[in-house]
């Protein structure tokens, strides 16, 4: 095989190295992509942003072979091809990179690399393990990696999980990578060691696709934007020619200041969460807040502060060595979380799909999962009722469905998140604990989202809300508190909260408490 970095694109100067011109696509009589035309050059990035159900993903996988479109047509080297299945694509050099990497746990790296196309000794049915492990590499430097071609891809992080699946594309000469959300289940660090092989692979001529509800990732590592809304074409924009607030308008079809709408303003109430000296060794020291009814406490820090370990044992998921929480004025004892629900307690988990909702299971089902007691007919659950409770949340929250018996893994991200609330409210909280209410949701999904939790404070319940995006911390906090390192770094009234102040609270190993 010739290294990825001697392998020469044929192709015009300043000729595209893929397009599509008017791809449309239905499912089921629902049209997601009208009449999209679209390119991608070698040495190029080109971030592809759109909400939820703009067409995204879809426009991907009609590249990579998955679906085939019902018009349109898709120029490779300036030649109309036809990609019938993903083996065609990755014949013709177009490799999809998927944000959960598709790899082989108890194979080595080398292994998955060269899956079912092992190099073998000539002449003799065996692999030829040397040449494999050589290659593998070669391959593996050439992305400024450090992997071991021999180690178990079972225990590897998912970044080098995706690394794993790079070099398996470029073993294959891949020319055009498509990255749909690689960056949804990375930390920092990891997101910037991708963009590090991102840049690698665009320097040696590769073209690249890439998908993120990040705008700051987008701005960060792409050469070009485009934007589609309801499956359509709706802008192009480089990212040194153009603002946040401007891509979010043409994305979503209105200002950035409409997507952070508290809802008006609302008196604050009384205590209802009083928490003083929370410790657990290992995770957080001596914390103490008070969140009081109406009032939304934000809680900012980098990843690994100790945010959702307060809130986890808050929940009664994750137990304390010492400190006491009081509930309108009086000490409870949370062992578990039925005992915060109890108490009127709720925690929305930043990981919904895990540890929010029951994939498998119905729309109906996962609403109704916090208060089976409270639809239940002497200790029966009748249908009837259940759906009648479901559907009374559905239409609060403006949840899209085709039908309540759907199951909840065939929604969108902003729309489990919305099912994952109503479980809540049906259970009649006066206290929620949001852990990242909004990530991995679209723009407008966030919108509503943030709309939700601003009728939720209006109504009088209590809402600690812990985010890691710096606006929506800044736009729907009354106060802030700042964790680093398991402490409190800081606490700041909505009147004294700056991006600096929250960020200088946050990494300042000198900083006292405010």
């Amino acid at each position: 095989m010739r290294p990825f970095f001697q392998v020469v694109i044929n192709v015009m100067e300043n000729a595209p190295l893929l397009q599509t011109k008017h791809i449309s696509m239905s499912f089921g009589g629902v049209q997601v992509l009208k009449d999209v035309d679209f390119d991608i050059y070698p040495g190029e990035v080109h971030g592809l942003i759109g909400e939820n159900g703009a067409g995204k993903s879809t426009l991907l996988k009609i590249l990579a072979g998955v679906h085939q479109p019902k018009s349109g047509e898709i120029i490779l080297h300036e030649q109309a091809v036809h990609i019938p299945n993903p083996h065609s694509a990755t014949e013709l050099g177009i490799a999809l990179i998927h944000q959960e990497p598709l790899t082989f746990p108890d194979l080595d790296v080398a292994e998955n690399i060269y899956i079912g196309r092992q190099p073998m000794h000539r002449g003799l049915p065996r692999v030829d393990w040397k040449t494999m492990y050589a290659r593998s590499q070669e391959i593996l430097s050439s992305l400024g990696g450090t992997l071991d071609p021999r180690a178990k891809v079972r225990g590897l992080s998912v970044a080098d999980q995706q690394m794993v699946e790079m070099a398996g594309a470029l073993s294959q000469d891949a020319k055009i990578f498509l990255m749909d959300e690689p960056t949804a289940a990375l930390t920092p660090n990891e997101v910037e060691g991708l963009f590090v092989i991102i840049r690698r692979l665009r320097q040696q001529g590769a073209a690249i696709v890439f998908i993120s509800h990040r705008l700051e990732e987008i701005f960060d590592i792409c050469d070009r934007i485009t934007i589609l809304r309801d499956g359509e074409w709706v802008g192009e924009r480089r990212p040194e020619n153009t603002t946040t607030d401007e891509i979010i308008q043409v994305m979503v079809g209105r200002p950035l200041s409409d997507l952070f709408d508290r809802g008006s303003e609302h008196e604050i109430g009384e205590t209802l969460l009083q928490v003083e000296g929370l410790s657990r060794v290992r995770k957080f020291t001596d914390i103490s807040f008070e969140v009081r009814a109406g009032e939304i406490v934000g809680v900012a820090g980098l990843v690994g502060a100790g945010r959702t370990d307060v809130a986890r044992a808050l929940f009664g998921v994750l137990d304390i060595d010492s400190g006491t929480v009081r509930i309108q004025g009086k000490e409870v004892k949370i062992k578990q979380p039925s005992d915060a629900l109890t108490h009127g307690m709720v925690y929305v988990p930043e990981d919904r799909q895990h540890n929010g909702l029951l994939m498998t299971m119905s729309i109906s089902n996962n609403i109704t999962l916090a208060a089976l007691e409270r639809i239940s007919d002497n200790h029966w659950l009748r249908k009837t009722t259940e759906d009648k409770f479901a559907q009374e949340y559905v239409d609060k929250l403006h949840i899209v469905l085709r039908r309540l018996s759907q199951p909840v893994r065939e929604l969108s991200g902003g729309n489990q998140q919305k099912v994952v609330l109503a479980k809540w409210m049906l259970a009649t909280p006066k206290i929620i604990l949001f852990d990242e209410p909004t990530r991995g949701i679209d723009i407008g999904a966030k919108s509503e989202i943030h709309r939700l939790i601003g009728e939720l404070a209006a109504q009088g319940l209590a809402i600690l809300m812990i985010s890691s995006e710096m606006p929506e911390i800044l736009a729907m906090s009354d106060r802030i508190i700042v964790m680093r390192e398991g402490r409190i770094s800081g606490h700041f009234t909505r009147e004294e909260a700056t991006a600096e102040r929250i960020i200088t609270a946050a990494t300042s190993p000198d900083l006292e408490e405010a």
